[in-house]
Parts: structure tokens; sequence; C-alpha cells
């Protein structure tokens, strides 16, 4: 009896140690998008390392900012677009990064690093880009929608779904009007409150979480999304068309970064560089699948992924980034807040 109790006595001793070690390791708070990180990938990383993420999310990068900026420090990873790391950065909300602790940097394609929100790639980490364009039920909608009048015309009134997005809805107007969409002032903003007025008494839904319910489901027939949420349907249902709209789009850049507060930046670190592998990376893209700009990833993607038109957009009008507009975003809030108000 004594020889089998000595064994026992040891595994329970390891396996109390593992607890331990476990129970000490700090946890991960991670802020973002919604349906933008697969369960899989976050009970992936924890069965490896032990951390456990907690996971909030939000449905604007002005909601992020708005945290940040009150000194919320509880968050030790975050998700924002790029114009919103540009702010971030600016008002050192963001800490820089040990690329020492990044080796899986270099799965990158370099044609998503040195943008203008982060030049020398010292806060910021790209996670997914995409577009934001028409998605169309060419079951229901029989003619050709190419553009953003289109999209808000009369004949399609309480048909729409279009995101929840005060920026994204200006800029289609000035897109429309023909005005920069990131050189923005007080007589641009004048100029497409009238445009704007009438195109959200058109809106059935407004929904930047997940815009593709409310088409999936049929309450609508076309409407304005993420790109990757226009893939997901077209993967689903190939009568569920995306287009660049002709004047002109959004493309953006997410990224990963560390809020100058953060507790456990070790652990942060460490989840970055994990979602950077390859195989990691194109499970991402599998559940969500926006255009990856990890270069080794999509060389794990299959032909048909990489033709979906709404991941990886094949011509189409113009695409520009955001950069940072300053004060004038809280000018886009009101505009937006008094339009939908008086809808």
């Amino acid at each position: 009896m004594k020889k089998l109790l000595l064994p026992v006595v040891a595994v329970v001793l390891i396996l109390a140690a593992v607890l331990i070690v476990r129970a000490r390791t700090p946890g991960l708070k991670l802020f973002g998008w919604s349906e933008y990180i697969p369960q899989p990938v976050i009970d992936g990383f924890t069965a490896e390392t032990g951390i456990k993420v907690s996971f909030e999310t939000y449905s604007s990068n002005e909601e992020l900012i708005a945290k940040l900026v009150a000194g919320d420090g509880s968050y030790d990873l975050v998700q924002p677009s790029d114009y919103a790391a540009e702010v971030m950065i600016r008002q050192g909300l963001v800490q820089k990064l040990d690329r020492t602790k990044l080796g899986n940097l270099k799965n990158l394609d370099a044609g998503y690093l040195k943008r203008a929100h982060d030049p020398g790639d010292d806060y910021s980490v790209p996670y997914m880009s995409g577009t934001v364009g028409i998605v169309v039920n060419t079951d229901k909608v029989k003619t050709p929608v190419r553009s953003y009048r289109e999209v808000f015309a009369p004949a399609f009134r309480n048909r729409l779904v279009v995101l929840n997005d005060s920026r994204e809805l200006v800029t289609w107007g000035l897109y429309t009007l023909g005005l920069p969409i990131n050189t923005i002032d007080a007589a641009s903003l004048e100029r497409v409150r009238p445009l704007i007025s009438d195109w959200v008494k058109l809106v059935k839904v407004f929904d930047s979480d997940s815009p593709k319910t409310a088409l999936l489901n049929g309450d609508v027939d076309l409407g304005i999304v993420w790109s990757g949420e226009a893939a997901i349907l077209w993967n689903t249902d190939k009568k569920f068309q995306y287009v660049i709209p002709a004047e002109g789009a959004h493309q953006f850049l997410d990224v990963l970064a560390i809020p100058a507060g953060a507790k456990n930046v070790e652990a942060a670190h460490r989840f970055m560089d994990y979602l950077l592998r390859p195989e990691v990376s194109k499970l991402i893209s599998e559940a969500f699948p926006y255009t990856n700009p990890n270069a080794a990833a999509r060389k794990l993607l299959t032909p048909e992924q990489l033709a979906n038109p709404a991941s990886y957009p094949q011509g189409g009008g113009k695409l520009e980034t955001f950069r940072d507009i300053g004060r004038v975003a809280a000018d886009i809030d009101r505009l937006v807040t008094d339009v939908k108000s008086a809808k």
C-alpha cells in the first residue's frame, strides 16, 4: 500500500502546483469589436498559456476612445481602427510595444505596415482589414445598385440596414456630394445635413454589431455593411452580392494596441503574438472573413475563400482610409443625433 500511496501523493502535489501557478497567472482583459475574435481562438490561447481572457465588446471606435479618455485602465488589449489608433497614440492612451516579444510580426504583409496612423509600427499590430460597401439580396432587388444614391432610393424605404456609425453615414453623404472625407468642416457638414436627413427616414435597421442578421432573416433586402459581414452572407447564399460604391468607400485596418494603463502587458504581448501565428490567423479568417493582412495565413486559405468578392474585392470605386479629424468628430455625432431624432 505504501508503494502505491507515494505515486498518488506525487500526482496530487503536481496537480496542486499546476493549479497554484494557473491561479497566479494574471488574466487578460480584452476590449474589442463584437463578432471579430472566434471563441475557439481565445480558448486555444488559454489552454496553451493558462491565461484566461475576459472579452468585453464595443460598437464604435468613439465608444472605445471615450472609455480610455475617461481613465478606464482595466483593459490590457484593445482593437481600434486605424484612425482611432491615430487619436489614441496622439493622446498618449496607448503604450509602445516590445517588438522583441512579437516574433510573428514577420508573417504580416508589408503593405499593411508603416501606415499613416502609426508610421513606425511602434504602437499597433495589424489585425484585420476590410471595406464598407453595399450588399444586395438579388432575389429581392432586381435592378443594379452601385451607388449610395441608389441605396437610399425611396423605393427601398424600410428595406434597408446600415451601420449604426455616425462617421460612416456622413462619409457616404460626403462621397455623394463629391466632398473630401478627411477634410471636414462646418460648411461641408451643413451641405451634407439635408441629404443625411432624408436618408435616415428610409432605414429600417441601424446595426454595427451584426448587420448581416437582418438580411439573413429577410427583414431587409439591401444595405451598407462591413465587408466581413457581407462575406459571411455570400458564403451562406450567393444571392447576397457585394459592391464597392462607385463614388468611393472607406477601407479600414483594425489593429491591436495596449492601453497606457494596462496591468497585464506581458499577457497582452503573448496574445498578440499568438494571433499572428498563421494557423491561428487562418481560424480568424474562416470565422470572420475580412481581408487578412497576415500573408502567411493567407497562404493557408482555400481558393474559394480568396475568391470571396467581399473578403478580397476586385475593382469598384476608390478606397480611402479614415484619418483623425479632431474635434469635428463631435460635430458629426451631433449632426447624426439631430437628424435621427427628427426622423
